[in-house]
């Protein structure tokens, strides 16, 4: 496609475009898209797939969005909130296990205070060698300046949908303009900030998509999570049906063709629809897998939506059969930027 040809090289995509792209429905005419972002993928960022070590340590959570199995109105789900020694102890497992990054992600709990997160981070700083993501929502610019002090390299906040209407239907007394000013504040900070969507929510339109991958370019984020809707049956969405896998995957490869650098992991949610959803994300784009290293006996509380994949068996991410030509990534995997820019 003549589209698809200016965007592998470097030529900016307009919104009627991504729209036109996202709408394909011909199976060649997605192959072509598949195989073009995997081109861009490998040219800009490499072959290596990097790992990063996900700990859920919280399922609490203050905000009530009508499509996550965390929210405060589910009161079917046992609720957790591991000690700080428990979390010190998973992120240095997740040293010995070799991993370079540790993601400390929880639902929005007030009981983790700007102190309580500022020391936790100091303390796994001074007994490991890991780059710290974390994952924890929104929170004043004073918490993430002091967690940034405190020793934390990245952060991560979805922003879910560019629509400030659906956002605020999913996301009841919230506003997008102030998920944004988060997200500024971030790469203000000088946070690797990682931004992301959710394809196939109910009331989604293939113009709010363009959107989101039109508002992940001008962000220039560092890296983009982009999954698909699971309906959680503990949640007002609950009888929605799940995003498409084949729709997730086109979102990705253009998200892949616009932004070039960017990191983009195969996401769970990808391999929760389809035993083989990484593989075919990591050949439509991505370059990340963050498999889930919460102790045991707390990780199936942390339930965003059901059916998340789950094995036990530590290293398993390691039998993820990896496109030909790929291995996995040694060290943290840092966002490279393109030759006109500079390396983080």
């Amino acid at each position: 496609m003549e589209i698809v040809r200016a965007g592998e090289e470097g030529q900016t995509i307009s919104r009627e475009d991504i729209i036109f792209l996202l709408s394909t429905a011909e199976e060649e005419e997605k192959e072509d898209l598949f195989k073009t972002a995997d081109r861009v993928r490998h040219s800009c960022v490499g072959d290596e797939v990097y790992l990063r070590a996900i700990v859920e340590f919280s399922n609490f959570c203050v905000q009530d969005c009508l499509y996550c199995g965390l929210r405060r109105g589910n009161d079917r789900i046992p609720r957790y909130r591991m000690t700080p020694s428990e979390i010190v102890e998973a992120a240095k497992n997740a040293q010995s296990l070799n991993f370079a990054t540790v993601v400390l992600q929880s639902g929005e709990d007030p009981w983790f205070t700007r102190e309580r997160m500022a020391r936790l981070i100091r303390e796994i700083k001074e007994q490991t060698n890991l780059v710290i993501t974390l994952s924890l929502g929104e929170r004043s610019y004073q918490d993430y300046q002091a967690w940034k002090e405190a020793g934390a390299d990245r952060f991560l906040l979805k922003q879910e949908t560019s629509s400030a209407s659906l956002y605020e239907k999913l996301r009841p007394g919230k506003r997008l303009l102030e998920r944004i000013q988060c997200l500024q504040w971030l790469k203000d900070l000088g946070y690797q900030t990682g931004s992301g969507n959710i394809v196939g929510l109910p009331g989604q339109a293939l113009e709010d998509l363009a959107e989101d991958i039109l508002f992940f370019r001008e962000f220039d984020f560092d890296m983009v999570g982009i999954g698909p809707f699971i309906a959680h049956p503990k949640t007002p969405l609950g009888g929605a049906a799940n995003g498409a896998l084949d729709l997730t995957l086109k979102v990705l490869a253009v998200t892949r063709i616009v932004t070039r650098d960017t990191n983009l992991p195969a996401t769970t949610a990808v391999g929760t629809l389809s035993p083989d959803g990484r593989r075919k994300a990591l050949r439509a784009g991505a370059n990340v897998v963050m498999p889930d290293l919460t102790p045991w006996g707390y990780r199936q509380y942390y339930e965003i939506y059901p059916g998340k994949v789950r094995v036990k068996e530590q290293g398993h991410w390691k039998g993820i059969s990896l496109p030909s030509g790929r291995t996995w990534g040694k060290g943290p995997g840092n966002r490279i930027r393109s030759p006109k820019g500079s390396q983080l």
